[in-house]
C-alpha cells in the first residue's frame, strides 16, 4: 500500500515520511547493511541475509500494491536514514495480524523518528482493519520496550537465550503485541 508524503518538523530537524519508489532501492540496500553494523538490537550482522538493490525493487513494488503491508522511509535532506516495514499475512488463519520492524541510522537516534514512524504505522493499521500488530524486541533494549508499552503493547512472551551477541552473551527476546478489539 502506498500513503501520502508527510514533512516532519521535531527536534530541531525536519524529514519527510513516504513510501519507498523503485529509485530507492539501492540506497535502502546500502543503508539496510549500514544500520545491522551500528547495533546489536536488530537480527543480523552486516551482510547477513543480504538484501540487494534488486531484492529491495521486487520488495517496493510488492509492498506497493498489497492490501495489508506498508513500507515508509524516513528522508533528511534527500538522504534516507531509517524505515520501517509492517506485512500482513496473506495466510487465512492470520489475515487478522500483521508484524513489523524499524531500524534507523544511530545518527538520527532521539530525534523522534522512531515514534514518527511507529505512530503511522499503528494509523495504517488501525484503518486498514489489522487486529494484532506484533514485533520482537531485544529483551536489553529497554528503551525500546518502553516506547511500544506506551501505545498499547503488551509482552506476549519471552524467548530465552534466543541470541547471540558479539560479546559472545545470550539475549532474551520479547516477543510483544498490540490488539485491537473487534
Amino acid at each position: 500500500m502506498i500513503i501520502e508524503s508527510k514533512r516532519i518538523e521535531d527536534k530541531g530537524i525536519t524529514w519527510t515520511l513516504r513510501c519507498p519508489t523503485k529509485s530507492d532501492a539501492a540506497e535502502l540496500s546500502k543503508l539496510r547493511f549500514k544500520i545491522d553494523g551500528e547495533t546489536e538490537n536488530l537480527d543480523r550482522e552486516p551482510g547477513e541475509a543480504l538484501l540487494t538493490p534488486e531484492d529491495f525493487e521486487k520488495i517496493i513494488y510488492e509492498d506497493s500494491i498489497a492490501e495489508k503491508t506498508l513500507f515508509l522511509v524516513a528522508e533528511v535532506e534527500s538522504k534516507i536514514i531509517g524505515f520501517t516495514r509492517c506485512e500482513g499475512n496473506k495466510l487465512s488463519r492470520f489475515r487478522h495480524k500483521a508484524e513489523f520492524g524499524i531500524c534507523i541510522s544511530n545518527e538520527y537516534w532521539g530525534y523522534g523518528i522512531g515514534k514518527t514512524l511507529l505512530e503511522n504505522i499503528l494509523l495504517w493499521a488501525d484503518t486498514t482493519g489489522i487486529e494484532k500488530i506484533s514485533l520482537k524486541v531485544v529483551q536489553a533494549n529497554r528503551k525500546a520496550i518502553e516506547l511500544y508499552k506506551r501505545y498499547g503493547f503488551v509482552e506476549e512472551g519471552l524467548l530465552i537465550k534466543d541470541r547471540i551477541h558479539k560479546d559472545g552473551n545470550y539475549y532474551n527476546t520479547v516477543v510483544m503485541g498490540r490488539f485491537v478489539d473487534k
